[in-house]
């Protein structure tokens, strides 16, 4: 079996589609060591939700049917709805 590719992409959605259905395990003849930061920034924070139990179900159908990760999935509706009412502006 072909590996696959690993998408040349700064895009935090496309890589995190990717990385949802594949395993690093597949690139170990691939991996090298990085010494140096990679990435710079602040880290991003981690918010804590409360859902109904019908409403979890919801978003884990609504990410399967999309292929992605739950998280993956709520990031891009808060992304949406901040740029929607013009809060934020998307980097490209």
């Amino acid at each position: 079996m072909k590996t696959p590719k690993i998408p040349q992409t700064d895009s935090i959605e496309e890589l995190a589609r990717f990385w949802d259905t594949h395993d690093l395990t597949e690139f170990e003849d691939r991996l090298e060591e990085v010494r140096e930061p990679v990435f710079e920034g602040k880290p991003e924070t981690v918010v804590t939700i409360r859902l109904r139990p019908q409403e979890i179900e919801a978003v884990k159908r609504a990410a399967k049917a999309r292929g992605i990760g739950e998280t993956t999935l709520l990031r891009q509706w808060v992304r949406e709805k901040l740029h929607d009412a013009e809060l934020l502006v998307r980097r490209r």
